[in-house]
């Protein structure tokens, strides 16, 4: 059986994909912005976009904005708060694995 998907089902895909794409934003920006925590363009990427969607998800628990669709279809705020704490957490992330993976490589 195939089931059909809902609003629902398409706004955590949404959310979802949001938290990468700022996961990937914020684990870019990281690596350009701390150069000592620098990993490489896909390096920053990868690590970025796996913080982002711990991330997004941490800041829209915290903040409520993980709820689901709006009447109208997507809710633009709520997938704006995953955009942001996605791209938070894709910073955070990607500067904290580039410190630690440069500085054991250094040794």
């Amino acid at each position: 059986m195939v089931e059909e998907t809902t609003e629902e089902d398409d706004m955590d895909l949404a959310s979802i994909l949001a938290q990468i794409v700022g996961g990937a934003v914020g684990g870019t920006a990281g690596g350009k912005i701390v150069k000592d925590s620098d990993l490489g363009s896909l390096g920053n990427l990868i690590a970025g976009a796996i913080g982002g969607l711990g991330g997004g998800t941490v800041l829209g628990s915290l903040l409520g904005a993980a709820g689901g669709a709006a009447a109208g279809g997507v809710d633009i705020g709520a997938l704006a708060g995953q955009l942001v704490g996605g791209g938070v957490g894709g910073l955070i992330v990607q500067i904290i694995v580039g410190l630690i993976k440069n500085k054991l490589v250094a040794k």
